[in-house]
């Protein structure tokens, strides 16, 4: 017969006792020698020790539980911050393109080195005529015009054969993963008039349950500075 059972025939169950010692904190001030007599299974082996040594073993880990939290706060501060001041020298680098028919280029080319991202293109419709001849202004499908104008958030995940994809191709092999960031003029309401694709060879690098809240934030400067070439 185990301790609950045993003590519930007497009519008080561990329950009642563990209450009644919660809500009598002298308790253990009146009989201080129980302390000393209590032995508890230890965590580290089979070995028997007193309350108080578990205790300790207990405020270790937890101490040890807090310092490994604040060790992965810091590392996020740091990436955070190493990720601002990536998104800082790139969006100084497009502001400061020397005409506005080289800057599709050098976002293009600054996000690739910024970010480490093997693959990037992009493509602009209803572009002013200036700049109707450039690689980046060359026609697309209706088909990717509409599904562009559906996103209602960059997509990431697998490439399933999109016609964006095939941009990418003068980077080497066709990618294995894609992110594909709608450019809106204005909001996230906006029209669309373009889309920038962003590849890799490793299909784990762009996933489907990845966050996009970066993504959008590249493509609200690329859109802000794109639409000057509509």
């Amino acid at each position: 017969m185990n301790a609950t059972t045993s003590l519930g025939v007497q009519g008080i169950t561990e329950d009642d006792i563990a209450t009644y010692l919660a809500q009598t904190p002298g308790f253990f001030e009146r009989h201080a020698e129980l302390l000393a007599s209590i032995q508890l299974a230890s965590p580290h082996g089979g070995r028997a020790v007193s309350l108080q040594e578990r205790q300790m073993d207990m405020l270790r880990e937890r101490i040890k539980g807090l310092e490994r939290r604040i060790i992965d706060m810091i590392r996020a501060g740091h990436d955070n911050e190493a990720l601002v001041g990536k998104m800082h020298r790139w969006t100084c680098a497009v502001m400061l393109a020397r005409s506005a028919s080289v800057m599709p280029q050098v976002l293009i080319e600054e996000l690739k080195h910024e970010f480490m991202i093997p693959q990037a293109a992009l493509r602009v419709w209803n572009v002013a005529e200036p700049h109707a001849g450039m690689p980046w202004a060359q026609a697309v499908s209706d088909d990717l015009r509409t599904f562009a104008a559906s996103l209602a958030q960059p997509y990431c995940g697998l490439n399933s054969g999109f016609e964006a994809a095939t941009w990418l191709a003068a980077d080497g092999a066709p990618p294995q993963s894609l992110a594909l960031v709608p450019l809106r003029l204005g909001s996230a309401a906006g029209e669309c008039f373009g889309l920038l694709a962003l590849g890799s060879p490793d299909a784990l690098r762009f996933q489907s349950d990845m966050g996009t809240e970066f993504l959008q934030q590249v493509g609200d400067i690329a859109s802000a500075a794109l639409g000057k070439l509509l």
